[in-house]
């Protein structure tokens, strides 16, 4: 199954997703970025794209028995979207957040002033963006589906509603806690999702765009 941990830059994301590697036996952690982002201006596209290139990794992974647990800023909405997306077995995504001073004082240390004022606010945009999308699939979808590839499948769950029960994505917050207590809930969070698959309960499981 893939396991996505979502949400803007300078929430933890990847961190995070190290931190719990050891602790999934029969799971293998990777980057979304990994890859190479291209040079700005980014193709409004590119995003897409990639996604659909991991979900077809999680599949090559998934052909092992393994699940893939990537970090990454894709949200729900376009990993469902993804061309390859109804092969996989399983699919869980979780919001991972921060405040936004956290935010811009952790991007400003982690890249050595490389983001200015506007920059910055774009982050927290996109961030206020994610809660939202988070809660309910029909807040503002023409940011991820306008201007997106033509592959996407955004059909599959621009009709739903905030009570669908396949919308999933759960939020743990960063702020004001270490990295252990957020990587253990980070960790709970995986091993349940990876439980519910192995039951038959997951949200998502194999089926889900045809219920």
């Amino acid at each position: 199954m893939l396991l996505k941990l979502t949400g803007s830059s300078g929430a933890g994301k990847t961190t995070l997703s190290f931190a719990v590697a050891d602790r999934l036996p029969g799971a293998v952690v990777h980057e979304f970025d990994e890859v190479g982002v291209p040079d700005p201006p980014i193709p409004p596209d590119w995003r897409n794209r990639m996604t659909e290139h991991w979900v077809r990794r999680a599949l090559e992974y998934q052909e092992q028995g393994i699940d893939l647990v990537l970090s990454g800023n894709s949200p729900l909405g376009e990993v469902l979207a993804a061309p390859s997306a109804t092969l996989l077995d399983g699919i869980a995504v979780c919001l991972i957040d921060v405040a936004d001073q956290d935010r811009r004082e952790r991007l400003a240390g982690r890249d050595g002033g490389r983001w200015g004022e506007e920059a910055l606010d774009a982050f927290c945009g996109w961030a206020a963006w994610h809660r939202g999308h988070a809660r309910d699939p029909r807040y503002q979808p023409d940011v991820i589906v306008g201007g997106g590839w033509p592959e996407m499948a955004w059909d599959r769950w621009t009709s739903w509603a905030s009570d669908d029960p396949r919308w999933q994505s759960p939020v743990i917050d960063t702020t004001g806690r270490t990295l252990a207590d957020s990587a253990a809930l980070v960790e709970r969070w995986a091993v349940e999702q990876r439980a519910a698959h192995r039951e038959g309960r997951l949200a998502l499981g194999r089926g889900w765009w045809a219920e």
